[in-house]
């Protein structure tokens, strides 16, 4: 068809297939229609979290990005300004496109209907005016019949953003009227999850976000520290599977408190897949013979009360008064976008010692 300018709709999946980059190497303009996907793309960023794209920037920041992308008034960081630009800036795209490509949130194999959910319209009017539509869905996202959708539905906006039902659920069983509807069903590695008997749970995953806000690991850390299209403890559990040895570290970076698998809408155990992936990952090689030896000096410290307490003072003491070079420079990857912590001037025992009994 010749289409040189393509408007998507938010997809997860695209981001795990790196498609944007792809079309963008074949002389494709992609044009990414949600605001937090435009905001990131407009930024030469990747989303930060599953569901709000661009959590991660203050609208400060996204009022400067404006106003040298679109011209927006200098100093103009109000949201519905913002919005209002965006929307304007992005209705010319629509316009123009050879082609609309969506993501799935639900396919129904009872009538075969595509069901996208949206807060803002674009998926649907990207469909209405392009002449072809692309919909892409990754193969877990098949349910049996319509009645099910409903719950899934529930579950999915309840969990995500606390609304009853999304603004916009939109069902598609056939194209327009002299348009064309390609339905392309991704695998990706997913069927080699569904032989793993551990972790073929993970494949329930409605994207819904909810272990992403309740994790206290990446509340602090944010979605780019995982360094996957999919952050927080899902994407670790599922990153692995893709590469072992790249993403290998992600298990580990887990309190394994359990709030995931409790708030999970889907029953998703993911704290024990982690857990579970710990163990495959320590008895493979994929593991670094460095981080083997430092779990051992750290379990060999941790059973020694007096090595822990010794251990505690010196790392206070270092904290205090050794320079800053020894903690900000490339040897310490947490230091490049982390300040160190302030030393307390006390450990939890002495403190307990001394004021515990007061």
């Amino acid at each position: 068809h010749h289409v040189r300018k393509l408007v998507k709709s938010k997809s997860m999946l695209t981001e795990e297939c790196g498609l944007n980059d792809f079309l963008e190497l074949e002389g494709i303009e992609v044009i990414d229609t949600d605001l937090g996907e435009r905001i990131v793309q407009l930024a030469d960023e990747g989303p930060s979290h599953i569901v709000m794209p661009a959590i991660h920037k203050k609208k400060e920041s996204i009022g400067a990005l404006f106003e040298q992308e679109l011209h927006t008034e200098p100093g103009n960081c109000d949201p519905e300004y913002l919005t209002r630009e965006a929307r304007m800036h992005l209705r010319s795209h629509f316009m123009e496109a050879g082609a609309a490509l969506t993501g799935v949130n639900f396919a129904v194999s009872e009538n075969g209907a595509l069901v996208v959910c949206t807060n803002e319209g674009n998926a649907d009017m990207g469909v209405q005016l392009a002449p072809i539509h692309i919909a892409s869905m990754g193969i877990e996202k098949i349910i049996p019949r319509q009645a099910d959708l409903g719950v899934f539905l529930r579950l999915l906006a309840r969990s995500a953003t606390g609304q009853p039902i999304t603004a916009i659920t939109t069902h598609i069983r056939r194209p327009l009227s002299g348009r064309e509807l390609h339905i392309v069903l991704v695998d990706n590695g997913r069927s080699a999850i569904l032989k793993k008997e551990k972790f073929r749970n993970a494949l329930k995953c409605i994207r819904c976000g909810a272990c992403l806000n309740t994790c206290p690991v990446y509340r602090r850390s944010g979605g780019y520290s995982y360094r996957y299209a999919i952050p927080g403890p899902i994407g670790s559990i599922l990153a692995p599977h893709r590469d072992a040895e790249g993403y290998g570290d992600l298990p580990f970076a887990s309190s394994l408190c359990g709030s995931c698998s409790d708030i999970c809408p889907v029953k998703i155990d993911i704290h024990e897949q982690l857990y579970a992936w710990r163990q495959d990952i320590a008895l493979s090689s994929s593991k670094p013979d460095t981080v083997k030896r430092t779990l051992r000096i750290g379990l060999s410290i941790a059973e020694r009360p007096w090595l822990f307490r010794l251990a505690g003072k010196a790392a206070r003491w270092a904290l205090r008064y050794l320079p800053k070079s020894w903690f900000y420079n490339p040897a310490n990857i947490w230091g490049k976008s982390h300040a160190m912590p302030e030393a307390p001037k006390s450990s939890f025992s002495e403190w307990y010692r001394n004021y515990g009994n007061l």
